[in-house]
This record gives structure tokens, C-alpha cells and sequence, in this order.
């Protein structure tokens, strides 16, 4: 489970901001996950519960998660399409030689200060 190390980071990174920005309190967190980033939004949404209170900066701040769609680029056929539907090969050309070119990310969205 690595929404454990990844929850730690994340408090860790909102104590560095909160100090650099006079912050005592955390509102609210939102954080952009990709489709295809490999993490669990239930265990992450569940180590943030834990931790959170246990954490006087981010005591009983809720934690917002916007997920980003996974699209992936034919090279083939210079097309986009879904990702999470159709893997690798892309739906319009049968072609293999695509990227991702986005679903992947994970970061720190926004911070809401009280």
C-alpha cells in the first residue's frame, strides 16, 4: 500500500508550505489523480482520515480528490482516445505505436488556508 507514503508526503509538503506562508490551520486539500497513476483512491482517502487527526495543521481537513482522465496519442494516426477502454492499441487505426499523454499525474491541487 503505498497511499500510506504517499498520504506522509503529502502532510510533509503542507507543513513546508504552511511554514513558508505564516499557515497555522489547513482547510482543505485537493489533489489531481491520474486514471492509469496506480493509486487507490479509497486507501488513499482512508490513510488521509487516519493521519489527518493526528496532525494539528490538518486536523479535520477534508481531503478533496479530482481525478484526471487517461488519454493516450496514436502516433499512427495522430488521434487521441480513452485509455482505461482501449489499452494500448488504438481504437481507430488498430495501431500499437501510441503514449500516454496524460492520466498519470498525481499532485497537490489546491490548499485551503483557515
Amino acid at each position: 500500500m503505498h497511499e500510506l507514503s504517499i498520504v506522509k508526503h503529502v502532510i510533509k509538503t503542507l507543513h513546508e508550505v504552511a511554514e513558508e506562508n505564516n499557515v497555522r490551520r489547513i482547510g482543505s486539500v485537493t489533489l489531481e489523480v491520474g486514471e492509469v497513476s496506480g493509486v487507490v483512491i479509497e486507501q488513499l482517502t482512508d490513510c488521509w482520515n487516519y493521519f489527518r487527526d493526528k496532525d494539528e495543521l490538518v486536523k479535520g481537513a477534508p481531503l478533496y480528490v479530482e481525478t484526471i482522465e487517461a488519454v493516450t496519442f496514436c502516433t499512427a494516426c495522430e488521434r487521441t482516445y480513452e485509455t482505461v477502454r482501449y489499452g494500448r492499441t488504438c481504437p481507430q487505426c488498430g495501431s500499437e505505436e501510441t503514449y500516454l499523454l496524460r492520466g498519470n499525474e498525481f499532485s497537490i491541487k489546491q490548499i485551503e488556508a483557515e
